[in-house]
């Protein structure tokens, strides 16, 4: 059977290779100049971006960032994942652009138009998904981490 937290990870993996996909074919289309293009690098992407980041979030959960055993969630948290994500996303775009198109100067094109876009997009999903209760067993004990983490001096 699956945990609350795997349930969790594996939806925030598929809403984000969502979202990915459709900016990578977009972004993909319009550097290229060919909308098929894009299309295959998308769906060649659904593939490993889904592994790879379902890899990534299980990395991330087990990393101990806790304060009396309880894992803190906080914006500095968001930003590291996103970094990682970013700089392992990426490199796996520009290899996948090149494979596709043949020309290792598109693979980076598209990679490097990705890192701005990718970012933006990254943060405002992991916000979203911090907001939802979706796979957590004990929203109570991460408001109160969150309530400990905003106000130090205010330990409860």
């Amino acid at each position: 059977m699956i945990g609350s937290s795997s349930k969790r990870h594996i939806a925030k993996a598929v809403t984000w290779r969502i979202v990915g996909t459709l900016d990578t074919m977009v972004l993909s289309w319009f550097i290229t100049g060919n909308p098929l293009t894009g299309v295959k690098i998308g769906l060649f992407e659904v593939v490993t971006k889904m592994v790879l980041y379902y890899i990534h979030e299980r990395l991330w959960y087990r990393i101990n960032l806790s304060k009396n055993g309880i894992i803190l969630e906080s914006r500095k948290r968001h930003i590291a994942k996103t970094i990682t994500w970013r700089a392992l996303g990426t490199t796996d775009t520009m290899l996948l652009s090149w494979f596709i198109t043949g020309d290792p100067l598109l693979g980076m094109q598209i990679g490097m138009a990705e890192l701005l876009t990718k970012m933006i997009l990254y943060y405002l999903h992991e916000r979203v998904w911090y907001r939802s209760n979706f796979g957590l067993a004990n929203r109570e004990t991460r408001d109160l981490d969150k309530s400990i983490s905003e106000n130090p001096g205010n330990k409860q």
